[in-house]
């Protein structure tokens, strides 16, 4: 009898500990984040800055459909680290658990080791705080009648602000949302290398201090519709929500940590755990630029002789303005190809293609055709090929409106298959960026974001001033946005009123300026009329020559939805742009903080006197600038009401 007990005791000892967690820690380099990480019968992770903790255990698994559960059982640990990162990876039986820390924040992701074909049922993400924080979220805002309608929809809306207790339960977020921590910290959860997987959204149903990663279900049923035809509708998902033959890499599931708001404006997470492009793969080709776009402005220009529209006499004083200026390309928008047909080899009557392809090549001016994403997914390969041999540079693909799986995956062969043809790809239509542009550098921009084109139809409801600075510290932080500026009409809080055919921005005109330089926007469109541009000659010429890829960003300074200023290099010359909400503001600006020793010559553009009764009214002032150590050095800038201010030095050699 005594053995039988001792062999029972060893039993239940040698069972409480293989089921007792493990727990492991992992640091930063710089030590200031650690992650806090228990593996036992699941696996919860917690974050502390310090001694302060910003996020409490947090439950992450994955459930597949034959039951299997990644993030489950026995595992052992290994640790790692490289230049900018420490690693520590969860080995289990079917798969690998990654966590990465960062000085600027930390991600995890699982690694499938499946030797067959398997389906992912759900994900559990979750995001817990150890209290109610406020916190500031993108909800979807079409299709609202239930939670699953909501996975249709174009992924632009302005941010509410909110306790994370005081979610609208009858609502999803699209990432990336910001939670205020203690102290000034905030915490920007955004998710990377999002390549053959359902895009995350956030939602509370709890009303607690948690949020839980929500996922589109697989497509099964697809029916094309929408806008005019351009669309596939789902009208029914399968019970899983992703599907594969075999081993796969997931997404990164990233927590920026940003000890001030203007950390966030240099953040690259997510490009940095994005995969990188294919050994041996050649981007030389790719020419990012500015392009003059005709459907913010409806096609209105003016003193001609021939009536604008789609039509090639107008795409020709396009191409010229361009070629004036030395913009890189002109976009041909939604009209050029016959309506309804989803066809894009059905090209109006009006449009002789192949004639302004040749204009354009001999003004060195690019065309970019606009697609919507039914009409090239299904014809992709052959539209590749034919427009790339006629000359076209990229595509300008609209209306996906949906980031399942299916759609994900849409985008990845998009920018496979163009760049096989040497063609850019701009996602409009879409998705936030979550690192496919580093894949495919043709990848140039994506919108997912609530862009000056809202103007043209929304009313005085619509606060974009105080949305343009706030998207700069969440939005942008996760990639390039097509937000369109450059509106030449100018209004104030007051004067605003949406007019379709000859659109106007909120704020004053400095502000569209130096959205050029605060925004990232590797292809930036030049939304107004060449007209109204040729009116504004100062202007005209800054925005002709401000680079839209740079050298080195370095944040000067920002509060979320108040203010914010940065500072951009590209080769030795240096732009900054600040931008204010409608408060009129003062910004003091440390010149140390980028330039150097030497002389300078500044080029100017602050708010006119009057810019908060007429939003047009700028003032462009021009001086030579010398030594890093003098008292001007500190640059004292008024932003009017709405209102803004760009800069350009230039050394002088």
């Amino acid at each position: 009898m005594k053995k039988t007990l001792t062999l029972m005791t060893a039993i239940m000892i040698a069972f409480g500990a293989a089921a007792a967690p493990k727990d492991y820690s992992l640091s930063s380099p710089d030590g200031s984040l650690t992650v806090k990480i228990s593996a036992g019968e699941g696996v919860t992770w917690s974050l502390y800055q310090g001694e302060t903790c910003l996020m409490s255990p947090s439950g992450i698994s994955m459930t597949l459909v034959d039951g299997t559960v990644y993030g489950t059982g026995s595992c052992r640990a290994v640790k790692g680290s490289c230049e900018d990162s420490n690693s520590l990876t969860l080995k289990f039986k079917n798969c690998d658990l990654v966590f990465k820390a960062f000085d600027e924040g930390v991600a995890y992701r699982f690694i499938s080791k499946s030797k067959s074909p398997f389906k992912v049922l759900s994900e559990q993400a979750a995001f817990s705080f150890p209290e109610d924080w406020t916190m500031y979220a993108s909800y979807v805002r079409q299709n609202t009648t239930s939670l699953e309608s909501q996975y249709f929809n174009s992924f632009e809306n302005l941010y509410s602000h909110f306790n994370i207790s005081g979610w609208e339960r009858s609502r999803l977020a699209f990432l990336p949302v910001l939670v205020e921590a203690p102290h000034g910290t905030k915490l920007c959860i955004m998710e990377s290398d999002l390549l053959n997987y359902p895009g995350m959204y956030l939602y509370n149903g709890d009303g607690d201090t948690s949020l839980e990663g929500n996922f589109a279900p697989y497509p099964k049923d697809l029916e094309q519709g929408g806008h005019n035809m351009l669309q596939m509708l789902v009208k029914s998902r399968e019970n899983y929500i992703a599907r594969y033959d075999g081993a796969t890499s997931f997404p990164w599931r990233i927590v920026a940590v940003a000890e001030k708001d203007s950390d966030l404006l240099a953040n690259n997470l997510v490009r940095r755990l994005s995969t990188p492009p294919a050994e041996g793969s050649d981007f030389s080709w790719v020419r990012p630029g500015k392009v003059a776009w005709e459907w913010w402005n409806d096609w209105n220009i003016t003193d001609v002789d021939f009536e604008a529209g789609i039509n090639n006499e107008t795409y020709k004083y396009y191409i010229d303005f361009a070629s004036q200026h030395g913009i890189e390309y002109v976009i041909l928008d939604e009209g050029w190809a016959v309506n309804l047909k989803a066809d894009l080899m059905q090209v109006v009557p009006e449009i002789d293609l192949k004639e302004l392809v040749e204009y354009g090549r001999e003004r060195n001016v690019g065309l970019i055709l606009w697609a919507g994403y039914w009409a090239f997914d299904r014809d992709m390969e052959n539209v590749c090929r034919y427009f790339s041999e006629l000359g076209i540079k990229g595509f300008k693909i609209d209306f996906m409106d949906r980031d399942d799986q299916i759609m994900v995956d849409f985008h990845r062969r998009a920018a496979e298959t163009a760049a096989k043809y040497h063609l850019l790809v701009d996602f409009h239509g879409t998705y936030k960026p979550a690192g496919l542009d580093r894949t495919y550098p043709n990848v140039v921009n994506y919108e997912g974001v609530h862009g000056l084109e809202q103007l043209k139809w929304s009313g005085s409801e619509v606060d974009q001033v105080t949305y343009d600075v706030t998207i700069p510290f969440i939005r942008m932080v996760a990639g390039p946005m097509d937000y369109t500026q450059g509106a030449m009409r100018n209004a104030t809080r007051e004067n605003f009123r949406p007019v379709n055919s000859e659109g106007m921005s909120q704020g004053t005109r400095c502000r569209q300026l130096a959205e050029y330089v605060v925004f990232n926007s590797p292809l930036t469109m030049l939304c107004d009329s060449p007209s109204n541009y040729m009116k504004e000659p100062e202007c005209l010429e800054y925005i002709a020559e401000i680079p839209t890829v740079w050298d080195e960003i370095v944040p000067l300074d920002g509060k979320v939805a108040e203010y914010v200023a940065v500072a951009k290099r590209k080769g030795d010359v240096w732009y900054v742009g600040g931008m204010t909400n409608w408060d009129a503001r003062d910004m003091e600006i440390d010149l140390r903080k980028f330039l150097g020793d030497g002389k300078w010559q500044v080029e100017m553009f602050t708010d006119g006197v009057n810019a908060h009764r007429a939003a047009r009214d700028f003032r462009k002032t021009e001086y030579t600038l010398e030594g890093a150590d003098n008292d001007v050095f500190s640059l004292k800038v008024h932003m009017a009401p709405g209102g803004g201010f760009a800069i350009k030095f230039t050394p002088v050699k």
